[in-house]
């Protein structure tokens, strides 16, 4: 399984993302977080490449997505709430 973090700015106005997150926590299952306004981690058995491409029917051509692996210690955090971080360095 790999941590997956996904990041993206819908730039249109008005955009609804409702369907978007409805599918990132699918693509989760039960291991998920929250942890900024437009940032969610997962845990999957898919890779970045293969979250990006399932998440790209979901944004619009002017929006921006960014999705990395960031399994293991390979991270930093500063001013996340302690149970978030707590939970990221568990996943």
């Amino acid at each position: 399984m790999s941590t997956i973090m996904i990041d993206y700015d819908l730039n249109k106005p008005g955009q609804n993302y409702d369907s978007l997150i409805k599918e990132i926590k699918r693509l989760g299952g039960n291991v998920w977080c929250h942890p900024l306004k437009s940032s969610w981690v997962i845990k999957t058995t898919l890779s970045a490449a293969q979250v990006r491409d399932d998440l790209t029917q979901y944004v619009d051509n002017g929006d921006a997505m960014l999705v990395m692996n960031i399994t293991g210690d390979n991270w930093a955090s500063s001013g996340l709430q302690k149970d978030l971080n707590d939970w990221l360095q568990s996943v």
